[in-house]
This record gives structure tokens, C-alpha cells and sequence, in this order.
């Protein structure tokens, strides 16, 4: 039994590769979206709360609403709603490069919003002092929050980072491959338990690793 699925996998070793290949980029390009741009919506959100530095009311609720909407959005329709954007964006609604596209909005969406929690949980007394002491916005974000909140960021990158992966697994629908798809394709559409199964290993592992390691991060540079 274990010479057959090592023969399988054998077999089938080009295209596994190309799979994993596949969700790495489509779950790189999402982090690093959520990174640049979902982490500064997520400030953004906070610091126009009431009571905040930027205080504004209609922009907070307007980027709230957007960011609720897109996050509530089932990910399968929003890939299928968002292929005429994609089109207009990378020339075609087909493929990997096509299949980042929406993952990249919707990693945006669930990152802004786990930072802007992550910002919530410092203790007021951290904006008061920044305040007290004349500091620009721009110091109050990165020499305040972002140093208080870093281990809270941390977690919430990893936790972010494991859903992208569960998103990339869907992303077959539009052609953009992935273990997910590779799983459905060569795995349960031929009836390769075995093959389908070795699939879902490595996505285990893949999401233990990335657990493990954001959670150490996160413990280490915790300043508290």
C-alpha cells in the first residue's frame, strides 16, 4: 500500500509541485497586500473612530461598510461577481495571476479589520500619552501603536495567512490551480483517495508550520 502512493505520487510529483507553486503565490501576493494596504485601512479604521486623532465619522463609516461587505461576501460568489474587474485588471478572468485578484481583496478586507482590533485592544492611555507629548500622527502610528499592538499584528497576519490558504483552495474555478484544486482535480474527480489525502496532508503541514512559527514570533517580540 505505501509503494502504491509513493509510485502515485511519483507520477504525479511536476504537477504536485506546480500546485504548491500555484498557492504560494496566489497566498504571497495576498499577504502582501494585507500587509501593504490592508494594515493601513485597518489604522485608517481606528484612528477615525470617535474620540481618535482623526476623528471622521463619514469616513469611518463609509470604509466600515465597505470593509463588512466585502468580508461578508461568500469568497466563491465574490470570485465569480469580481471576473469582469479581473479582466479590466490582469487581461484575463483565467489563471493564477487572475485568481490573486480577488484573494488580494478579500485579504485586504480580513486583515484591515483584524488590525484595527488588534489597535483597539492598546490601552488608552498609550494614545493619551502619545497626545500629551505633541506627537504627529505619523509618530503616534509607528512609534505607538504599531509598537504596542506588534504581537496582536503578528497574530493576526498568521491567522489571516491560514484563511488565504483555505480561500486558494477554491480558486480552481477560475483556472488559478492550487493544492486545493489539484486535491479536487486528480483526487476526488478520479477517485484517488490516496492522492487526495496525501494533498490535504500538506496543507495540514503547511498551516501548522505557519502557525507555529507566527505564534513564536508573536510570543518573542511581545513587549508586554
Amino acid at each position: 500500500m505505501v509503494v502504491v502512493v509513493f509510485d502515485t505520487i511519483a507520477q504525479y510529483e511536476a504537477e504536485i509541485w506546480q500546485a504548491i507553486g500555484e498557492t504560494f503565490i496566489m497566498v504571497g501576493f495576498s499577504i502582501l497586500a494585507a500587509v501593504l494596504v490592508g494594515l493601513p485601512v485597518g489604522t485608517f479604521l481606528y484612528l477615525c473612530r470617535k474620540g481618535e486623532v482623526l476623528e471622521n465619522k463619514v469616513a469611518y463609516q463609509s470604509l466600515n461598510l465597505l470593509v463588512n461587505t466585502i468580508r461578508s461576501f461568500p469568497f466563491l460568489l465574490l470570485v465569480v461577481f469580481m471576473i469582469p474587474f479581473t479582466r479590466f485588471i490582469v487581461g484575463t478572468g483565467f489563471g493564477t495571476a487572475a485568481a490573486t485578484v480577488p484573494m488580494v481583496v478579500i485579504a485586504i478586507a480580513h486583515y484591515s479589520r483584524l488590525a484595527e482590533q488588534s489597535l483597539l485592544d492598546i490601552p488608552k492611555g498609550v494614545m493619551e500619552a502619545a497626545v500629551s507629548m505633541g506627537a504627529s500622527v505619523k509618530n503616534i502610528i509607528f512609534k505607538f501603536l504599531y509598537v504596542e499592538a506588534r504581537s496582536g499584528l503578528v497574530v493576526g497576519l498568521t491567522t489571516s495567512t491560514i484563511s488565504f490558504i483555505s480561500y486558494s483552495t477554491i480558486m480552481g474555478v477560475v483556472g488559478g490551480g492550487g493544492i486545493g484544486d489539484f486535491a479536487i482535480r486528480y483526487g476526488y474527480q478520479q477517485y484517488r483517495t490516496d492522492l487526495m489525502l496525501y494533498m490535504i496532508v500538506i496543507i495540514l503541514i503547511i498551516v501548522q508550520i505557519i502557525q507555529y512559527a507566527g505564534i513564536a514570533l508573536a510570543r518573542k517580540i511581545d513587549k508586554r
